[in-house]
């Protein structure tokens, strides 16, 4: 089958003709080798949570031709990926040719097989050098990010057709420095917020870097947003906790977006359902009894994704979901997790919510940071005692038949 044969721009269809289908990567987890950075340190420090090494990843870096190839072949007409600024800037003012030159034939690879690049300026990793200073708590953090994006923006902006500023902020707040279990492994309560609010500065400085440089990239930041609730829904106590986390987590970042540094998108981030609980010591509650959970831990509810996309339409940008996915060893749960959560999608575009595009995490199973190895999160396997061997699942020929139709009905009824 092939987009002409049949494709969106049929009558009927549930996504519209220019909708932008794909997955999503980070260096880190299929790039393989990225000595230099604050996480490689963490995985290699006994005394963290991390399982194990992310080593040589899916040997992505290597392997980066063959993997746009078979992504493109699947219906794939869009695909997420970030670079490695402990690669780009491996000692602070020092920027390699040959990490920018290997970044420009992996855009250009991407452009030549018809792949719209959605590319990440930071996703989790830091440079050591960086992380020495203090990280994002450092004084010239946002200094020092901006050095960084403009010299991005100038060598390499003419490829970048959409750039995903900052991944997640609130999550490397939160995990990082009120959890944990990131780098830098911190758990105070005051420094979480601090962090929290230097990342969205940090966006508004990528914002101006790119405009700096080559090319005119569309510029966007990209938060995970989690649907929460109160554990103890009768509790006033709760429910008003509830409220501050959900301030932290989505309010601030989403309101936030304001005035001309804001950027031109929203990618919109979602998993789970999540109970926040002020009387945990993870803040966080066990999803209930009975609830389906992933290999992570996580609840899966599929409307949620609906319902944070009415609420990141608030911010009056146009959204694209840069990631959803599901850990499972059990690949048919995948497939009903992309039809539920798809649907989801269709529904809230019906209800007039302006969503250009679907990003699935992720593209091939690969290092899912703290937990190492184990989740399972791709469309495509790998084979990493063998030669890094790439084996499509069904769940990515489930995901092909709708990304070239743009009909639901491509896919198994989510029941």
């Amino acid at each position: 089958m092939t987009s002409a044969e049949t494709g969106p721009h049929d009558a009927g269809a549930d996504f519209p003709a220019g909708f932008l289908w794909g997955s999503a990567t980070a260096a880190h987890q299929v790039e393989g080798g990225n000595v230099n950075n604050d996480w490689w340190a963490f995985e290699h420090d006994p005394s963290t949570a991390a399982r194990e090494s992310s080593g040589d990843g899916i040997d992505h870096f290597h392997r980066y031709e063959e993997d746009f190839t078979l992504l493109a072949s699947m219906g794939h007409n869009a695909h997420r990926l970030s670079l490695e600024w402990s690669r780009i800037e491996p000692a602070p003012g020092e920027f390699s040719t040959s990490a920018l030159s290997h970044y420009r034939r992996v855009l250009t690879a991407l452009a030549d097989r018809g792949l719209t690049a959605f590319v990440t300026l930071h996703h989790f990793t830091l440079p050591r050098w960086f992380a020495a200073r203090g990280g994002w708590l450092a004084p010239d953090a946002l200094e020092l990010f901006e050095r960084y994006c403009s010299r991005v923006a100038v060598e390499l902006g003419d490829l970048m057709p959409f750039v995903c500023t900052v991944n997640e902020p609130q999550m490397v707040a939160l995990h990082g420095y009120l959890e944990g279990y990131h780098p830098p492994g911190v758990t105070n309560a005051v420094l979480w917020k601090r962090v929290g609010r230097t990342l969205l500065a940090a966006h508004r400085v990528a914002v101006r870097a790119m405009r700096t440089g080559a090319g005119t990239p569309q510029c966007g930041l990209v938060v995970q947003l989690p649907l929460l609730a109160p554990a103890r829904a009768d509790d006033e106590g709760c429910r008003a906790f509830c409220e501050t986390m959900r301030g932290e987590i989505v309010d601030l970042y989403l309101n936030g977006l304001s005035g001309r540094d804001r950027g031109d998108w929203l990618g919109v981030q979602y998993y789970r359902k999540q109970w926040v609980d002020s009387a945990s010591p993870t803040l966080f509650a066990q999803p209930p009894a009975g609830v389906r959970i992933s290999q992570m831990g996580w609840a899966v509810h599929a409307d949620g994704l609906r319902l944070i996309l009415h609420r990141a339409s608030e911010t009056g940008l146009p959204l694209y979901v840069t990631e959803n996915g599901i850990a499972t060893e059990d690949d048919s749960e995948r497939v009903e997790y992309l039809a539920s959560h798809l649907a989801a999608v269709a529904q809230a575009m019906a209800e007039g919510i302006d969503v250009r595009g679907y990003l699935h995490w992720s593209a091939f199973d690969n290092f899912e940071w703290a937990e190492g190895y184990v989740p399972k999160f791709g469309l495509i396997a790998v084979d990493r005692e063998n030669d890094f061997v790439r084996t499509p699942k069904p769940s990515a020929y489930a995901f092909e038949r709708i990304a070239r139709t743009g009909r639901l009905s491509a896919l198994p009824d989510p029941g």
